[in-house]
């Protein structure tokens, strides 16, 4: 069994874990946990009630987030002619095609997002065993397979996120620094909260958000009141 930290230990009996806040309390808790050396990310956890096991009840997405997330993301992007190019000039930090698929193939993992051009997934295909468990994979669904290598690739660029719940029903995602200031923080924190309610299944017909949490990686949860 794991064993928290003196630091943490000193913290946690500050937020009792049952209460509830409204957001702007919350995270106003949460910034007094930020006594660390380093800049802690701060994650948002919503206990979602679906049925992850059915295809209809799978929340998943991808959001720009109004202030980023406080650093800038890895960028691979499997593309050629004029999209490899667009792709470069938007930042992407890798643009390949074999090359590419062979360094991955090896082991090569070190970026946050893989965008392909819909032309490049007879390529791609075959690596979903290296990028799929590492959450890596391009889909169509998350926008990481695109003729429009270009836009996305700026959109990861300037803070955009991409989520899926868990096989628990739970949505586990970045939604800043928390070294941001607090009405960026919860500016952050309600546009991630509202897109997920935006994208309620049909199928759902119960209580659709069961709980809400926020933590940094250093310090307790503290729950919110939607």
């Amino acid at each position: 069994m794991s064993k928290h930290s003196k630091r943490y230990r000193a913290i946690a009996p500050k937020v009792p874990t049952k209460d509830t806040f409204p957001l702007a309390v919350a995270v106003d808790k949460l910034k007094k946990f930020a006594t660390t050396k380093f800049d802690q990310t701060v994650e948002l956890h919503m206990r979602l009630g679906v049925d992850p096991k059915q295809a209809d009840q799978i929340v998943r997405g991808s959001v720009v987030l109004p202030n980023g997330i406080g650093r800038t993301q890895r960028v691979a992007v499997f593309a050629k002619g004029e999209l490899a190019e667009a792709a470069k000039a938007a930042g992407a930090d890798v643009v390949g095609q074999e090359d590419l698929a062979q360094k991955i193939k090896d082991g090569w993992t070190e970026f946050d997002v893989c965008i392909a051009a819909p032309d490049m997934m007879g390529l791609v295909g075959p690596l979903g065993k290296v990028l799929g468990p590492r959450g890596l994979m391009p889909s169509p669904r998350a926008g990481t397979v695109t003729p429009d290598v270009g836009r996305v690739v700026k959109e990861y660029k300037a803070g955009k996120v991409e989520f899926r719940n868990d096989k628990d029903g739970i949505v586990h995602t970045v939604v800043g620094k928390i070294s941001f200031d607090e009405a960026k923080l919860k500016e952050n924190i309600e546009a991630m909260i509202n897109f997920i309610l935006s994208l309620k299944p049909q199928a759902v017909k119960g209580v659709y958000v069961k709980s809400v949490a926020l933590c940094a990686t250093m310090s307790p949860s503290v729950r919110v009141a939607l």
